[in-house]
């Protein structure tokens, strides 16, 4: 088996990889059958000459490999006809923007896998960025944090050579007596509190959120018991994780008190929103900076207009009329970042876990027995043709 380990063409400015020269040895050493091919990149964090230097071979064509790794989408243009591409493809939640894109795979009959849907038998998910985009949104949280509240700017992520050096850029921020919601228990929440607890900021319960002040930093978190309830008549012994459309939002009293929101919880179409845009009128209405790490457009937060990008992560939104104003602009907005590839900002830290997880998890099955069906379970695409499981794209994949 040939492999070829993909520039990023889509999103020219992301550094990430998804195999390091680290995995890579480890490959070499225990899948001898395995041929690695590395594809030059000028920006890669992990340079040409790691891999030349492990003696893996540094080429500019790769159309000579059976299966092609990335990390995100791929370049309409770099698509090779009849290959094996993983990568996040985001597509399987009908994402209109790259609907073009999918058609594009499947006239070019390409088998596509996608990382998002490598999961095991409980549906866990086995490979993932989120603790990095945790890590890289809350810390922009506090950079927000520092120009609305302190008058205090931090250096962005991307200036930062890892998470050690985010800790140290931190303990110089001088945190007022704010409140700091936190939603969702997963990966990229434990990435968001990593920053948060690092700080020092102590959590209290949601209920004491609600009903104290303190003098000092304080931040909870909650989960969807905490910020949705069951829709009256719904059945009691429907989950919401499988039945999000049997629930309605309970969020709306924590925006009378909150003064930061770290969204990192996950969401689909099917589940309420947090709030609605005639609730930012509300005089009470207290949120006035979101970090929205799930980065769901259109989604359950409407101040989130639309992504952002690293080299301008924020913009602001004026609550009556809900239109986007230029960042930091009034104290009245409510200051909002929405960058969809938090991890590209610490390329070093994300690639090296990303990659081990993929060595660990993903590779035995993929260069060895496909015994559990991880790499099935994960193909949306086989020869340009929608897999049974993601039978349900035929629409859009066709309109």
């Amino acid at each position: 088996m040939k492999i070829g380990i993909l520039r990023e063409t889509r999103r020219w400015k992301d550094r990430r990889v998804a195999i390091t020269p680290e995995t890579a040895l480890l490959i070499q050493q225990n899948y001898p059958e395995v041929e690695l091919y590395v594809q030059s990149s000028d920006l890669r964090v992990h340079p040409d000459e790691e891999y030349r230097q492990l003696g893996f071979p540094v080429v500019q064509d790769v159309s000579h490999c059976d299966v092609l790794i990335g990390v995100k989408e791929v370049a309409n243009e770099a698509l090779l006809e009849g290959k094996t591409y993983i990568m996040f493809s985001h597509v399987a939640k009908e994402q209109a923007y790259n609907r073009d894109f999918f058609k594009l795979m499947a006239q070019k009959k390409i088998t596509l896998i996608d990382y998002e849907y490598f999961v095991d038998k409980h549906r866990a998910r086995l490979v993932a960025f989120g603790f990095w985009a945790g890590v890289v949104g809350a810390y922009y949280a506090f950079v927000g944090i520092g120009q609305r509240f302190c008058n205090y700017q931090l250096p962005a992520p991307e200036a930062c050579r890892d998470l050690q050096d985010l800790h140290h850029q931190l303990k110089a921020l001088p945190i007022p007596a704010l409140k700091i919601l936190v939603t969702g228990g997963g990966r990229v929440a434990s990435g968001a509190l990593e920053i948060i607890n690092h700080l020092g900021i102590p959590e209290v319960l949601p209920k004491d959120f609600l009903e104290r002040d303190y003098d000092h930093p304080v931040y909870t978190r909650l989960d969807p018991e905490d910020y949705v309830k069951r829709k009256e008549g719904a059945p009691e012994d429907q989950h919401f994780y499988d039945h999000p459309e049997a629930f309605e939002s309970a969020f709306l009293p924590y925006t009378k008190v909150a003064d930061a929101f770290i969204a990192c919880h996950y969401w689909n179409h099917e589940s309420p929103h947090f709030f609605s845009a005639e609730d930012l009128k509300a005089p009470d209405f207290s949120i006035s900076l979101i970090s929205d790490i799930s980065c769901d457009v259109p989604g359950p937060i409407p101040t989130t207009l639309r992504t952002s990008e690293i080299e301008a992560p924020f913009y602001d939104v004026e609550p009556l009329s809900g239109k986007e104003k230029a960042p930091f602009s009034s104290s009245s907005h409510i200051t909002v970042v929405a960058v969809d590839n938090l991890p590209a900002a610490l390329p070093m830290d994300a690639s090296r876990t990303f990659a081990r997880d993929l060595y660990y998890e993903v590779f035995p099955s993929l260069f060895g027995n496909e015994d559990d069906g991880i790499i099935e379970r994960a193909t949306i695409l086989k020869n340009g043709k929608l897999t049974p499981k993601f039978s349900y794209l035929k629409n859009f994949l066709e309109e």
